[in-house]
């Protein structure tokens, strides 16, 4: 299915967690499947959130490969992003327990960003953060580590898993400051189109608590049911029960 630029557009406008609350409203999945666990964080929070299609690798770095090494598969990799279906975003399975090398480094992302990617996930290391940083690329780690050690890529392309979430090549992922999360991309143009309307109702009860006045707890309820009735109409509006 291929998403338009205006619908990665607006899903890039909105935080991860406003996505995720959206995706809820359709009972897709159950509700703790879907994103990364806490091992995986922002490398640069302060970034706006990643939108863009999982490019998916294994990695390996403990001992030294039979042949080749990462930078040799970088043709391989940055090949393959001209059949996603949109901005590639590199996912790494670092198969070493725990990392002994960086995955990543300036090299690496400044290559998969010249070619297309916006950002990059690994359930491994990386390193040159302050030069990485600097060319605006987000990243998603476990951890940090000085060293590439031995590295090198086992597999393009296959399913990988990252922070407890399994990732399939061309799997539409979103992340910021909070974390990572898959998107199903039959619904990701309704998702787009309703995080406005949800953040409207979320603004209800928050206007409430954080408004002048007197708060009472009749008042919290009322705001409560208000909130929830708005929500209720935005799961009617996308057939699912309110």
């Amino acid at each position: 299915m291929t998403l338009s630029p205006d619908t990665l557009r607006k899903l890039g406008q909105y935080d991860t967690p406003t996505i995720c609350n959206v995706i809820e409203l359709f009972d897709v999945r159950p509700r703790n499947t879907g994103f990364m666990d806490g091992r995986i964080r922002a490398g640069f929070p302060e970034l706006p959130p990643m939108v863009g299609f999982a490019s998916t690798a294994s990695f390996r770095s403990d001992a030294p490969p039979l042949g080749g090494d990462a930078y040799g598969d970088l043709a391989d990799q940055v090949e393959a992003f001209g059949r996603l279906p949109g901005p590639p975003v590199m996912v790494f399975e670092d198969l070493d327990d725990p990392p002994v090398g960086a995955t990543f480094g300036e090299v690496m992302c400044s290559v998969y960003q010249g070619f297309g990617s916006v950002g990059l996930i690994t359930s491994g290391g990386g390193r040159d953060l302050l030069q990485v940083k600097a060319l605006n690329y987000p990243v998603f780690t476990g951890s940090t580590i000085c060293a590439h050690a031995y590295c090198h890529i086992l597999h393009l392309g296959l399913p990988v898993r990252v922070g407890g979430l399994t990732v399939r090549q061309g799997d539409l992922l979103h992340g910021d400051a909070n974390g990572v999360t898959s998107i199903p991309v039959e619904i990701a143009s309704e998702v787009a189109d309703l995080a406005g309307p949800f953040i409207a109702a979320e603004k209800i009860l928050l206007d409430y608590v954080r408004g002048p006045g007197t708060r009472t707890l009749a008042g919290l309820a009322a705001a409560r049911d208000e909130f929830q009735a708005a929500v209720a109409q935005l799961r009617r509006r996308i057939g699912r029960p309110g």
